[in-house]
């Protein structure tokens, strides 16, 4: 099918259902989606942030089922090794949780019901489910229409303690540094959101495995996340078929199914504070202030072509003449002593105040042609951390636009160690 009828069925489709919707929907994604995660993931974020130093510049560039997790930070330590916290996705081999061996907190409902629910909400097919006799809060499965098996899954969970925790699930990412082909997000007549998204598991497109999604985020605060692919597996499958078999608004119809009331009723609620040991989410400046503060440090010559970001994070594409060039920056107020490890090794310099400042440059990993990455990592005493990376591009997973990025090293660390930083109000 053409690319232009692609976009032209895919507006009509999402356009006729959420059409009645009081806020409309986006076409394209305003916002990336940062926070939130499957159940906890917030919390999973914020240890991996904390202690290997993972982030949005490192992490976001990733497939449509890693979007939801990551920050800022630049290339220290493994974390671009690390896949970021997600719903669960369509697997083989690995089954449901058994009675008796489901996780504190989680859900024992049989998987069964789940499966009976995700099939009698799509078109006529062949179906083949995993562990149908476990329990659990989700279901996972592979579905045969005659034109090829597909990876289908579905998740259900709490988003989080407060209402808006999971209003990230159901806002299309940034495409500058998701990459995907079309998203539309809207709220619904009685409150719930919705989102349905056709991307990519891989943003390198090195395999041709697309992921297709749809995420409802009830009014509640639950979410019911449902992915399709068109292969029989997430990763490692041959591609069986051009497309993933259901459309976006048979996605949205299946997240949006009445059947799913009484299963997710039976999802445990959460503690109303964390439970002891557990991450605390850091005081981090607002996205607001974060975003200004870069925009006001760049240097003269540079003309702001986009820019994003979220609370402790923001980032522009910029462009001096030479070609569009990303610049990212992550701010930490409290970073914690496992950052400290990081700052190891002779390519750190400790400067008279004793702040520590890590610079490297290094091959871009997202794979954008001839993309580089230029980072200068900054840490105070007190456990102030700032980190400034920059790109020859203006997305990673695209090719380079220019040798270098629009900012010299020396500017970056100029950049990172400014003291305005620290005077930034958190939250």
């Amino acid at each position: 099918m053409p690319q232009n009828e692609e976009n032209r069925r895919f507006e009509e489709e999402l356009g006729a259902v959420l059409r009645s919707t009081g806020d409309g929907f986006a076409a394209e994604g305003r916002r990336e989606l940062i926070d939130g995660g499957l159940r906890r993931g917030r919390r999973r974020l914020v240890r991996r942030r904390l202690a290997v130093g993972g982030g949005v510049l490192a992490l976001a560039a990733v497939g449509i089922g890693g979007v939801y997790g990551g920050s800022l930070l630049g290339p220290a330590g493994d974390a671009t090794k690390t896949s970021v916290a997600a719903p669960p996705q369509p697997r083989q081999g690995n089954g449901a949780a058994q009675p008796g061996k489901v996780p504190p907190g989680e859900a024992t409902i049989p998987v069964k019901d789940i499966a009976a629910v995700l099939k009698a909400n799509t078109p006529a097919g062949q179906w083949q489910f995993d562990d149908l006799d476990g329990v659990g809060q989700s279901a996972h499965g592979i579905y045969d229409d005659g034109h090829g098996k597909a990876a289908v899954g579905v998740s259900l969970f709490r988003a989080g303690r407060s209402a808006e925790a999971g209003t990230d699930q159901v806002t299309c990412p940034d495409k500058a540094l998701v990459p995907y082909d079309r998203c539309a997000a809207g709220r619904l007549p009685g409150g719930d959101r919705v989102m349905v998204i056709e991307g990519y598991e891989y943003p390198d497109k090195r395999e041709e495995t697309k992921n297709w999604r749809a995420v409802l985020l009830t009014k509640e605060g639950i979410v019911i996340d449902a992915s399709e692919y068109n292969a029989a597996a997430e990763k490692g499958a041959p591609i069986s078929r051009e497309n993933p078999p259901f459309t976006a608004a048979q996605l949205k119809a299946l997240v949006t199914a009445e059947a799913w009331r009484p299963l997710i009723a039976q999802l445990p609620e959460l503690p109303t504070k964390p439970a002891t040991g557990e991450a605390q989410l850091p005081a981090v400046p607002s996205a607001a202030a974060v975003q200004a503060t870069l925009r006001s440090l760049l240097p003269q010559g540079l003309t702001v072509k986009s820019h994003g970001g979220g609370d402790g994070h923001g980032y522009v594409v910029v462009d001096d003449g030479k070609g569009a060039s990303m610049v990212g920056v992550d701010v930490q107020p409290k970073a914690g002593k496992a950052v400290a490890d990081l700052f190891t090794g002779d390519d750190v310099v400790t400067l008279p105040d004793g702040t520590k400042v890590r610079s490297t440059q290094r091959a871009g990993e997202k794979g954008g042609a001839g993309v580089v990455w230029w980072s200068v990592d900054t840490l105070t005493p007190q456990g102030f951390r700032v980190v400034v990376s920059a790109f020859n591009s203006g997305a990673q997973h695209e090719a380079a636009t220019r040798a270098e990025p629009a900012l010299t090293m020396e500017q970056l660390k100029t950049l990172a160690l400014s003291l305005r930083w620290r005077t930034l109000p958190v939250k």
